[in-house]
């Protein structure tokens, strides 16, 4: 997934999404770069090209956090994104080796629930569910990640409604955690293998989007009980490495309402 230089890769892709035309730059007849070159996002940034050079090839991997800001604004970076940025100029990041587990307080929380409700770990893999959940889907499952079904089950696709919002919510998502302080090999290896199986995860993930998609509205097509339209929500879990609890729920009185209980009962 990476070259082992995570800030001078996201610099990179984010350098080819600002076109010169958005910075005030004229972008000539024969430019043969998308987006900026390194002397333009450098002379933006007030600083010298050898020096951003340097940066993005890794030979300096500490900027100062005010020549990072001043890459932000040239980058035209929002708020997550520069956090981001700055997140990845720090020291070397741990490693995590664990095998991931939910509390059994969790557990018995989600079974306790009257609505879909799932947790999710760092890699995105379901590590519990509650029946309700594994009956809106069967990738609500405990065994099944959650991004590889996305990407890769027509079924999934054809679950979600706003499928285009989920994904490029949970890539962005995918993105804060793997360039987090503290990094999961097993999550290189995951983005390694969509980005080589799925053209739309690839061309999501070189946007360089960094957070989650936000609480909203989630519209879903249950293949026997038909449109359903939930609200979505996702609690981080204290104490648990970056796992995450997501839960379902129906405005009261609409028909994905009505329809929470025949949920009860469809096939699993």
């Amino acid at each position: 997934m990476s070259s082992g230089n995570a800030l001078g890769d996201y610099l990179k892709l984010r350098r080819g999404r600002v076109r010169p035309e958005d910075v005030g730059l004229v972008a000539g007849p024969r430019r043969r770069v998308d987006g900026l070159r390194r002397e333009e996002l450098a002379a933006l940034a007030g600083i010298s090209a050898d020096y951003y050079l340097r940066i993005e090839q890794g030979r300096n991997p500490h900027p100062s956090p005010q020549i990072l800001d001043a890459l932000a604004r040239a980058l035209r970076m929002d708020a997550a994104a520069s956090a981001h940025l700055h997140q990845l100029a720090r020291d070397r990041r741990l490693t995590y080796s664990d095998v991931e587990r939910v509390g059994d307080d969790i557990a018995s929380l989600i079974d306790q629930l009257p609505l879909p409700a799932f947790v999710a770990g760092r890699c995105l893999d379901c590590l519990a569910s509650n029946q309700l959940a594994r009956n809106l889907s069967p990738n609500f499952a405990p065994g099944r990640n959650l991004l590889r079904a996305l990407f890769l089950d027509p079924a999934e696709r054809r679950l979600h409604r706003d499928w285009d919002d989920a994904a490029a919510g949970v890539v962005g998502g995918l993105r804060q955690v793997a360039d987090g302080e503290t990094r999961d090999p097993r999550l290189d290896t995951l983005v390694d293998e969509l980005r080589a199986s799925s053209a739309s995860f690839a061309e999501l993930w070189a946007r360089a989007d960094v957070g989650y998609r936000p609480a909203g509205t989630s519209r879903l097509h249950h293949p026997e009980l038909g449109e359903l339209v939930f609200r979505r929500n996702r609690f981080a879990i204290p104490d648990s490495d970056g796992q995450h609890l997501q839960i379902y729920h129906p405005e009261p009185g609409t028909s994905t309402s009505e329809k929470l209980a025949l949920l009860v009962t469809s096939a699993d």
